[in-house]
């Protein structure tokens, strides 16, 4: 890959990460509930995703989404399914993780499950692999060793979305250390909770002619 491609790739991955999307949800839902120290797990799993989905672009499992009709709506509805839960999870939790900052230990969310969290958020979205599937080739150079160029844009989207994620992460966390009334916390995780079940509704509709 020419350094100016890459350089190209770099400046459209920026835009990639920090566009609003279920990872951005993710991540803003675990800083404001665990925190930026905790939360930052979440945002680990988020990037074991994009891995899996840039996998399963480079071997070309992703044209299959792209052509089969079952695959991609067995895709679509886990994924839909899946924010759903999360949005129903979110919007009932109580005002606990107000105590995070006071008892980190005993409040502390098990670094597993956040790190699937956000594995399924991302593996789970076909209109990220599909996303992928479209932009990716554009700066390929089949002259070249593709193992090594898969290898370079992965890296650099996952640096990226780091950035971004990590950004999420610690405003929703600032928002966490400013708000001390159970009843502000509570009003939050609705609020979170209702975006990701509309997150997951628009995921549910979503047409593959669409943009």
């Amino acid at each position: 890959m020419a350094f100016s491609t890459w350089l190209a790739f770099f400046a459209a991955a920026w835009a990639i990460s920090f566009a609003p999307g279920p990872g951005a949800l993710c991540s803003m839902a675990s800083g404001l509930k665990y925190g930026y120290r905790q939360g930052f797990w979440t945002i680990f799993g988020l990037q074991a995703g994009i891995i899996c989905q840039l996998i399963i672009v480079a071997v070309g499992v992703g044209a299959l989404l792209a052509t089969s009709e079952i695959a991609f709506a067995v895709v679509k509805w886990t994924g839909a399914a899946y924010l759903v839960y999360l949005g129903v999870r979110q919007f009932r939790t109580d005002a606990a993780p107000v105590a995070v900052a006071a008892k980190p230990r005993e409040q502390a969310h098990p670094i597993r499950e956040q790190l699937l969290h956000g594995y399924l958020v991302n593996i789970t979205n076909p209109k990220g692999t599909m996303f992928l599937l479209a932009v990716v080739p554009q700066f390929l150079d089949v002259g070249r060793p593709l193992a090594l160029q898969y290898t370079l844009i992965g890296a650099t989207l996952c640096f990226t979305d780091l950035v971004a994620m990590s950004c999420y992460t610690s405003l929703a966390s600032r928002i966490l250390g400013l708000l001390r009334s159970p009843g502000h916390i509570r009003w939050l995780n609705r609020c979170f909770g209702s975006v990701f079940i509309l997150a997951g509704t628009a995921l549910a509709v979503f047409s593959r002619t669409s943009d």
